[in-house]
């Protein structure tokens, strides 16, 4: 590309083109997952002046759709599947790359935390994927589907892999695996879990914390009420209640230079 002031004119890589709609396909992997309420939303107020103009990629014999894919499905399902789409057009572009540049043309976008965590993992972008890896190491995955040992706290995954790294982050999960299963894999026990281990690291007894969280009544619920008692009473935010909470269990039955410092004393 070169300079407005320049010899050559301003030019870029996408071309525009008409597309047949019937030829566009969706990746699961290089996109948002379709929402429908959405799609229905431009159906009822559906204007082909204001409809814009989506960016497809051809791979593999079809146009994938790179942005606009609500747009699409809209027309199609109103009765255009037949017709033809003017679009923003690249080819070759392999899904990776795809997913690369769904995340550059949202970027000024409120795009939702899971798709956007799923659009990094195939784009191969480092937190994204080391994320993804730590969580499937563990047994685990990211998701919103009710699934044993999903887990859909995209945003406290990124938050406690920033603030204390990937072993705390994999360590946390761990714990509350063990001790309290799918139950307990919930943003805030993720959060405050993680708070505790990158504080406490080596003086905090893993093994001992599990059994302690398997015997506890009420189980997860039990630890999140508990600390929202806490967190009412003194202004907290949910994750240092629930961190606070946390200590006070592992710190039953244990004596002298076995015990945690109190969460807030430590602060």
């Amino acid at each position: 590309m070169t300079k407005p002031n320049g010899t050559q004119p301003l030019a870029r890589q996408a071309r525009l083109k008409w597309v047949a709609i019937n030829e566009m396909r969706v990746s699961p992997h290089a996109q948002r997952e379709l929402n429908q309420n959405r799609v229905n939303k431009i159906l009822a107020n559906l204007d082909l002046e204001q409809i814009g103009t989506p960016t497809v990629n051809w791979r593999d014999g079809y146009w994938w759709i790179i942005d606009g894919q609500h747009r699409v499905v809209a027309l199609r399902e109103f009765g255009f599947a037949d017709d033809k789409l003017q679009c923003w057009t690249y080819e070759g572009l392999s899904e990776r790359e795809e997913a690369k540049k769904f995340r550059q043309l949202n970027d000024q976008l409120r795009v939702d935390a899971m798709a956007e965590f799923k659009v990094g993992v195939t784009a191969g972008f480092d937190e994204e994927c080391d994320i993804n890896r730590i969580v499937l190491s563990n047994d685990l995955r990211v998701t919103r589907e009710k699934v044993d040992g999903g887990i859909a706290a995209v945003g406290t995954l990124r938050r406690v892999y920033r603030s204390h790294g990937g072993p705390t982050l994999g360590r946390s999960l761990r714990i509350i695996r063990d001790g309290f299963g799918d139950a307990g894999l919930e943003a805030p026990l993720i959060d405050g879990m993680g708070r505790v281990c990158g504080r406490y690291n080596g003086s905090l007894a893993d093994e001992d914390l599990v059994a302690k969280f398997q015997k506890m009544a009420g189980g997860a619920a039990g630890l999140l009420n508990k600390a929202e008692m806490t967190r009412r009473a003194t202004g907290a935010t949910r994750g240092e209640a629930v961190a606070a909470a946390i200590v006070e269990v592992a710190n039953r039955g244990r004596r002298g230079a076995g015990r945690l410092n109190d969460w807030w004393a430590a602060s």
